[in-house]
């Protein structure tokens, strides 16, 4: 039987983005040492990056929700970004989205282990059961789900009017704005953003995308004016 890679020691910046909730953090990372390897949620040369690479990654995304937010986040697998997201800001209502039953139960026994708050769901965003019973969101967060159009499709139903999407992307953000921006715009979002969280405290920051629901090009309100012009015209 193979040996079980051992959870590495966490950063210094992880006390600071996580505070309180440290204790929970490194319990996290031996789980996903452990039994995410056996359950092949993570791969086992993943390990050595598990602080950098995926919790910190994760958790500076706080930085773009506001306090007091409802969070949904897509395809949740692992636990990334949701978990570290409700490690670092306990302040958030978080709901893990995830269509896999093997990793739903995954995600049920991590937050028992660390004694979370966050809701577990299981479903696809674009499903109509589920877009009906999570609609309203503040923010939707996604770490490696779909490419940008498909996923603000996907999303879009989820947000609150003035909601955002907060799409965790890496090297791939350019490309996808240039390629997805215009088809955003035209499915009711807004130009999307590239940012960066966590400049200050990690040494390779996390690239987002960022792309608010707005109103549709105004369309319906267009149609409206012409509609009244019409019946002005004829009486």
């Amino acid at each position: 039987m193979a040996e079980q890679p051992s959870a590495p020691a966490p950063p210094e910046s992880a006390s600071t983005i996580f505070g309180d909730a440290m204790p929970a953090a490194v319990r996290f990372v031996e789980l996903l040492a452990a039994v995410g390897i056996e359950r092949g949620l993570i791969g086992p040369r993943e390990v050595d990056r598990l602080w950098d690479r995926h919790l910190l990654n994760s958790a500076v995304v706080g930085e773009r929700i506001p306090s007091g937010a409802r969070v949904i986040d897509i395809g949740s697998g692992a636990g990334l970004p949701g978990v570290p997201l409700c490690l670092a800001r306990p302040d958030l209502n978080v709901t893990l989205l995830e269509p896999m039953a093997r990793r739903v139960t995954w995600l049920e026994e991590v937050i028992e282990a660390l004694q979370l708050s966050a809701t577990v769901v299981r479903g696809r965003a674009e499903e109509p059961a589920i877009k009906q019973r999570l609609a309203g969101a503040d923010v939707v967060t996604a770490r490696a789900v779909a490419p940008l159009d498909r996923l603000w499709s996907w999303t879009a139903p989820l947000l609150r009017q003035g909601g955002r999407l907060v799409a965790l992307k890496g090297e791939t953000a350019t490309a996808e704005v240039t390629r997805d921006g215009a088809a955003v715009r035209r499915a009711g979002g807004s130009l999307p953003i590239i940012e960066r969280c966590g400049v200050e405290v990690l040494e390779v920051p996390t690239t987002v995308i960022v792309v608010e629901r707005v109103e549709t090009q105004g369309r319906p309100g267009v149609r409206s004016r012409r509609t009244g012009r019409a019946r002005k015209d004829q009486s």
